[in-house]
Parts: C-alpha cells; structure tokens; sequence
C-alpha cells in the first residue's frame, strides 16, 4: 500500500534576498549621512556669513538707508552678544525729540533699547569725539609719561575749549586726560594724539582702527578733538558703542564723575602752575537735576555749530540698575537737558 506525505514541503528561500537587504541598509545609512553633513555645512557656512563686517547704515551721501532692524542684528551677531539692539526707530509714549534732535536710551542690564529716534543715521560729534581720543590713550600704555608741550598740539582754530596749555609746558598725561574729559581740552585732546600715535595722522588712523573694531561702522574720524569736519561724523548708536568700551576702564569711569579739577603742571621755567577746570557737565555741576531716583555718573559733552548741543551720559537708576542715554543736535543747552532728563526718567519705569 503505498502512502501519500500531505505535511507541507518548507520551500528554501531564494538565495542572495539577506545580501540585498543588507546593501539597501547600507546604502540609506550612507545617504543619512551625508545629508546631515550637509546640513552642518550649510550651518556652518552661513555662520562665517553673519560674521563678515558690517554694511554701512547708508549708502551715499544722501544716505540711502537700508534696514536699521537688519544692521542692528548683524551687530549682535558680528561683535557681541552684550550689546544693546534695536530698530532706528524706538517709539516710547513718555519721550519725544523735536526737529533735528536725535537720541537713545539703553538699559545695560536688560541689554535692550528703551527708545531711539534715528539712530543709525550719520550726525556730527563735536567733543564727544574724546571718548575715541580717551580709549586710545588708556589702551597705550603711556599714561605713565610726562609731556612736554609743542607747537603742533596748540594748532587750534579761534576760540576753542583749552586748558591753556603753552609750547614747553610739562604736563603728565594723567592730567592731560583729566583736562581731555573734564574740561574737554582740544589742546590737551591734540597732545595725547602726538604722544600716542606719534603723530595727529597716524592717531587719526588708529581712530579709525578702534572705531572699526568694536562695529562702529557709521563712524569716521579725521582729529582727536571733534572741531567740525565735513568727514569727521558718528551715529548715536556709535556713541552708545563708544561710551561703553570706555566704561570698561575704571580709571575714565573714576574721572568721569569728577565735577572740578585742579590740573597742575610745570612752565618752560619750571615753575609749578594750578589751574581749575570745571566739568562741562551741568549735571556733575549741579546746574542741572535728574529726574528722581537717578544718579547721573558721567559722560561726555559735546558743541559745534554744525553738532548743535551734543551729551552722552551713563547713569544708575533707584535700583542699580545701568543706563546710556544720548541726544544729539539740541538747539540749546536747556533744550539738550530737558530732553535728556525725558530719557533718563524712563530709566526707573
């Protein structure tokens, strides 16, 4: 009797199918991969691009303006994380600057702009030009040095602020400094140029350098004293970026803060001279209050005809908190105060 096997037959599984999905795995890892190294090229490309230096605010002398809100982010991205960033327009109810006045408040603490009116646009210095002139000098490594005054530092057109210095008067540049942010001396200003540059022209040129390395790209500085030139113009956001590299000095924030000096130095006959220079902040005079709360520590001051009424403060509101506030282009000292105190009085907001 023959018997039939009706148990299923296994069937073997054709050869080569593991090998084939063994190089499809394969080729979709390999294919993975290299699209995550692409995309880390593609991030780390585009970094290097924020990097590059940055555009300037215009494009001629019209000053065609491109984007205050792209330029700003630039900023934060080239140079640092620390910096106050914001449009060139920051509307704040409580201020308003009139006519050709420009202007900005910066709260350090929070890293933000209260309020700006215009400002990357390009405005004129005046005397806060000395805060550049006063950086190089603590970065040079000769505020150590005695000077002996020449004729070149005293090349200054009529009725210039001077601390009254003569060809071979000795003076220490300690106090030619304090003469510089006190008193705002140009002959003072053009005598550390000569000493730390070598010459009025190759300070100018280190100026520049200066300007460009902490992103004061709206600036270009042709003399250490800030008397008007044509090309010799700022921003009120470049002021902000001066003021707080010179912040990160004690000693200009120490001087800063000084209401009266008594500046002493030697006369071609050796003759020791006092003369007193009163601050040119009326702040620090007490010619003018602040708002309520708010200490005003110092700044720079700054007045040619063509800058109008300029000052740059920093100042600590009632909970220690710090602010740098600017406006440019007032009409008049009284005009350039009360606008100030509309900005400092946001300070405590």
């Amino acid at each position: 009797m023959t018997t039939t096997d009706t148990a299923p037959k296994k069937r073997n599984k054709p050869a080569g199918n593991g090998d084939s999905r063994m190089r499809v795995t394969i080729i979709l890892t390999l294919i993975f991969f290299a699209a995550l190294i692409a995309l880390i090229l593609v991030v780390l490309i585009g970094r290097h691009t924020r990097n590059l230096p940055l555009p300037l605010p215009w494009s001629n002398e019209k000053m065609v303006y491109t984007s205050a809100e792209q330029s700003a982010m630039q900023a934060k991205s080239a140079f640092s994380s620390n910096l106050c960033v914001g449009g060139n327009n920051v509307s704040n109810e409580n201020i308003v600057l009139d006519g050709n006045e420009k202007g900005g408040l910066y709260s350090l603490d929070d890293r933000s702009v209260v309020f700006s009116k215009d400002m990357y646009e390009k405005v004129y210095p005046a005397s806060i030009t000395k805060l550049m002139t006063a950086i190089l000098a603590l970065k040079s490594g000769k505020m150590d040095e005695t000077v002996t005054i020449q004729w070149q530092d005293l090349e200054l057109e009529s009725g210039s602020q001077v601390v009254g210095l003569r060809i071979g008067d000795v003076v220490s540049m300690q106090s030619l400094l304090r003469g510089l942010l006190i008193h705002s001396g140009n002959d003072a200003a053009q005598a550390i140029a000569r000493v730390v540059g070598g010459s009025q022209e190759k300070f100018v040129e280190m100026m520049n350098e200066e300007l460009q390395r902490i992103g004061a790209t709206g600036s270009h500085f042709t003399n250490p004293t800030g008397l008007h030139d044509e090309n010799h113009y700022t921003t009120v956001y470049d002021i902000y970026l001066m003021l707080n590299e010179a912040m990160k000095y004690d000693e200009f924030v120490s001087i800063s803060q000084v209401p009266v000096y008594d500046f002493v130095y030697h006369n071609a006959d050796g003759e020791e001279l006092h003369v007193t220079l009163d601050s040119t902040d009326h702040y620090l005079t007490g010619e003018v209050e602040p708002p309520k709360d708010v200490t005003v520590l110092g700044g720079k001051t700054g007045t040619t005809a063509a800058a109008g009424n300029c000052l740059a403060v920093f100042a600590q509101n009632a909970y220690g908190q710090l602010y740098i506030a600017i406006v440019v282009g007032a009409p008049s000292k009284d005009v350039l105060y009360n606008d100030m105190n509309q900005l400092l009085a946001e300070a405590n907001v």
